[in-house]
């Protein structure tokens, strides 16, 4: 077993549009983010019983569009969080990571998250979603504006 946060750095943070609700025999499991490591994903969850006994860790499944099978690695529990350590990381050019519930009967849809380029302007990723942007001619660093908004900018 590979410990994700000591030995990797954190790419992205993906935080649902709807958090991705489900229950799943006598436990309900929210999805509050997902995190992009480079040595793997962390998908952050909050547990709660419904049936008022210690909730138990749900089964769930990562899939993206390249078809990459994400196993899981690790869970960590501290009261009502949970965190599932899945690997590998994403593959470069994933745009969604969908969540599913696989239930015995059965993968049933819980979330969808959009992954976002790992770079939109030009600049290049240092750290999540600090970016340091090329420089212009005169050798100063560009503010990502063109030069009319770059003048009303300051």
């Amino acid at each position: 077993m590979e410990n994700h946060v000591s030995v990797g750095h954190l790419e992205r943070v993906l935080l649902p549009l709807t958090f991705g609700k489900h229950q799943n025999h006598g436990t309900e499991f929210t999805v509050l983010a997902v995190e992009i490591w480079d040595t793997g994903i962390v998908v952050n969850l909050h547990l709660a019983s419904t049936n008022g006994s210690e909730p138990s860790t749900p089964e769930i499944a990562i899939h993206d569009h390249f078809g990459t099978e994400y196993r899981l690695d690790q869970v960590a529990t501290v009261g009502a969080r949970q965190l599932q350590f899945f690997a590998p990381s994403i593959p470069e050019g994933t745009r969604s990571l969908t969540i599913r519930c696989a239930e015995p009967d059965g993968a049933s849809f819980v979330v969808a998250l959009a992954v976002p380029a790992a770079n939109g302007r030009g600049g290049e990723t240092l750290h999540g979603h600090v970016k340091r942007l090329p420089a212009r001619p005169d050798g100063t660093r560009s503010n990502g504006l063109g030069p009319d908004m770059q003048q009303e900018a300051s």
